[in-house]
């Protein structure tokens, strides 16, 4: 091809995946439902314009259809649409976001864990188990739903990006730049520099032990890390030093005492853990110190520990870490059993 497709065209070209042949009127129908404004004419113009490159060929009477080069250039792009997609979607549940951490109300962004509902006894020792320690507390909302003809529970936890959410609803622009995996324990003697608040984080993240991609993250690569059982939840919530999954941000310095009481709220509400720094004190930085004009931010949100744990625990049938926005008023504090 002469030029790069664009994101655009990889929708195009997955929708012939999915339904080839397919005709322009369909496209479009398709297109428009996935929220593009385009008319029937510049759909003909861009199928025009892939057949010219070779990547489709009519069917007759029956639309286009994908060439062997077509599918391979839909895999090639595969991944740097993946990514895109969900960038998009990180930015339309964080401009979702409602939660006021000072009132615990309003909407928050979720991930979603999908266990057998004969695997109840496992979820709730998991869940309190995560509960009982400094990472607590778990809210999580509990639903009955069936997968694939089996009786499962979806397990509905707030995510870490909705502190992004709370950060742009006061007029603070963030977005987690990194993803990577962070070494935790509990005990702030264990932390090799000064915090002088761990107990009101969560415990203490002491420094990243594998990073993924210095742009911008997303948070599909969560799931590439649990998935690889890059994370060990049950250690860190027996007291030793244990794995998280956790995304890292940077903003405006100006806002850090402001940024710093509504991520500390919302930890204490919505669990996990945080650090927070500014440019000139040590701490656990992905890429180095951050730059003069900026503070950094680490979160491993509720639902990215509730995952993993399931994940370690086997009792995980699938999952999603932008799952949807949804009020705090469906989530329940979750009760330790003594």
């Amino acid at each position: 091809m002469a030029t790069d497709p664009d994101r655009r065209t990889y929708d195009v070209l997955r929708l012939l995946a999915e339904h080839e042949p397919i005709g322009s009127v369909r496209l479009t129908d398709f297109l428009q439902e996935r929220g593009y404004s385009i008319t029937e004419r510049s759909v003909r113009l861009t199928l025009a314009d892939l057949d010219d490159d070779g990547l489709t060929e009519k069917v007759g009477g029956k639309g286009r259809r994908l060439t062997a080069d077509g599918r391979a250039e839909l895999e090639r792009g595969g991944v740097q649409g993946r990514v895109e997609q969900v960038r998009e979607r990180l930015a339309d549940l964080t401009s979702r976001v409602s939660y006021d951490p000072t009132t615990d109300t309003g909407d928050v962004v979720a991930g979603t864990v999908t266990v057998p509902r004969s695997k109840r006894a496992e979820l709730e020792t998991v869940l309190e188990r995560i509960a009982d320690s400094p990472l607590g507390p778990v809210v999580a909302g509990i639903e009955p739903v069936e997968l694939n003809g089996t009786d499962c529970l979806e397990v509905a936890v707030p995510s870490s990006v909705t502190i992004d959410g709370v950060f742009l609803a006061n007029g603070i622009e963030s977005y987690p730049d990194t993803i990577g995996v962070v070494e935790y324990h509990s005990d702030p003697e264990h932390v090799p520099y000064d915090d002088p608040e761990p107990a009101r984080h969560g415990g203490a993240i002491r420094r990243f032990t594998d990073v993924i991609g210095d742009e911008r993250a997303t948070l599909d690569l969560v799931s590439l890390l649990i998935e690889a059982r890059q994370t060990d939840v049950d250690s860190a919530v027996d007291g030793e030093t244990g794995l998280l999954v956790a995304d890292n941000r940077e903003f405006p310095l100006a806002h850090h005492d402001t940024a710093r009481e509504l991520a500390v709220e919302t930890r204490n509400r919505l669990g996990g853990v945080l650090d927070l720094r500014r440019p000139r004190e040590s701490g656990p930085f992905p890429w180095g110190d951050p730059g003069w004009a900026f503070a950094s931010l680490t979160y491993a949100g509720g639902s990215e520990c509730v995952i993993s744990a399931c994940v370690e625990a086997g009792v995980a049938l699938e999952w999603t870490t932008l799952a949807r926005v949804q009020p705090r008023s469906r989530f329940s504090t979750v009760t330790i059993q003594k």
